[in-house]
């Protein structure tokens, strides 16, 4: 089944993200690669599409979705988990209750994890901050220490809530994987390509382990080698 066009770049943690629940759904989404690191997401073409200048962005119909948690709900709400528009899937849910765990969850993953884990990620593996804030050579190496120093702070919490809340449930929303176990997973998993260890989290690292073995899980560069883009 397809549905939508996503403009999306593989190095993007917010982009795996959908691409990831695409696979788990069995959807086809039509991929429209954006050269982000040569700021394809500024021209003045995407940003008719999206005025925010920031991908994943999904087009589907007339509708259109400029957030990566927008779409994962829009997504797993509108299909079932067989790729069929009888939504929602197990990833979403028609309880309100359990809607609102998801979102504090995705909340989480665009606050805690965007300006601690993603920040270092960034900097070391893709020379610049990003979140908005531009690439390296519109800041000095000082400002880029700073951020670097509240990043490693802001990760380090972050992954310390997690593994508290991790300590006697499986999953972080409900008692079954949900968008919002992608949603905080990526970047969390992807914390030592900003030199941020997962060692001291073992929690944490159980919890990841598990989402890589939902069926049809495909990694994404530098899960598995986290200095890939630093030789």
């Amino acid at each position: 089944m397809s549905t939508g066009t996503l403009y999306t770049f593989s190095g993007s943690g917010n982009s795996y993200k959908i691409r990831l629940l695409e696979a788990f759904l069995g959807i086809n989404l039509k991929h429209e690669e954006i050269d982000f690191l040569g700021d394809q997401q500024h021209s003045p073409e995407f940003l008719k599409i999206n005025p925010r200048g920031e991908v994943p962005t999904l087009v589907d119909g007339d509708k259109t979705f400029t957030d990566s948690s927008s779409i994962l709900i829009w997504l797993a709400g509108k299909w079932d988990d067989e790729g069929k528009a009888e939504g929602p899937s197990s990833y979403w849910s028609n309880d309100l209750y359990e809607q609102a765990q998801i979102v504090n969850w995705l909340s989480f993953a665009n606050s805690w994890v965007q300006y601690g884990v993603f920040v270092n990620r960034a900097i070391l593996s893709y020379n610049g901050p990003y979140n908005g804030l531009g690439n390296n050579q519109k800041w000095p190496q000082e400002k880029l220490d700073v951020f670097l120093e509240e990043g490693a702070i802001r990760g380090n919490y972050s992954l310390g809530v997690l593994n508290q809340h991790l300590a006697h449930r499986p999953w972080l929303a409900l008692d079954r994987p949900t968008i919002a176990d992608l949603s905080v997973f990526v970047y969390v998993a992807l914390a030592p390509m900003g030199d941020i260890s997962l060692q001291p989290y073992p929690n944490v690292n159980a919890w990841i382990e598990r989402v890589k073995g939902l069926p049809k899980f495909f990694p994404i560069e530098g899960l598995d080698d986290s200095l890939i883009r630093r030789r």
